[in-house]
């Protein structure tokens, strides 16, 4: 039963990993010589970044992306602790109920972030507000690690849904 518990563990761990590395790691869309991600746009040949603001067309749904991550992260987060809170306070026989519900409400977040960046991607990088041409890039590292989270936040709520506490 340890070593279940252990793995549970490091799987939430690790899902929560994935989400602040693809909430805050600037590679949603990247190209030769630019990164782009949900809050700011970065030349790589001179270093400077270009923050994404409301002079960008698509900018409210940069926004709804921005939001859903955030509150993927912090449900995930929650999750965990209430993981942590549940562990001693179940009597044995009880499922983790409460903190599958959290962690499937963080899957669901992920899963609008993402779907919400994939439809709207073209029309995301068409923007004016842009100083160089974005449109010619492929997603970055952080867009997939958004999918593998969800993947993960997922998997995990349905092991917390089947979980119960053991002696």
């Amino acid at each position: 039963m340890l070593i279940l518990l252990a793995f549970i563990i490091v799987f939430h761990i690790t899902s929560a990993a994935l989400l602040f590395i693809s909430t805050i790691d600037n590679a949603w869309w990247v190209g030769d010589n630019f990164s782009t991600d949900v809050w700011r746009m970065c030349d790589t040949n001179t270093s400077t970044c270009t923050a994404i603001t409301d002079e960008f067309n698509e900018y409210q749904s940069i926004q709804a992306v921005q939001a859903t991550m955030i509150l993927s992260t912090i449900f995930c987060c929650v999750a965990f602790l209430v993981f942590i809170l549940q562990l001693f306070r179940l009597k044995q026989g009880e499922r983790f109920v409460l903190t599958s519900v959290i962690q499937l409400l963080s899957c669901l977040c992920v899963m609008i972030a993402a779907s919400i960046y994939t439809d709207r991607h073209e029309d995301l990088h068409q923007s004016h507000g842009y100083r160089m041409e974005v449109s010619k890039g492929q997603y970055g590292y952080s867009f997939v690690l958004a999918w593998i989270a969800f993947a993960f936040t997922l998997i995990s709520g349905v092991m917390y849904l089947i979980l119960r506490k053991r002696k």
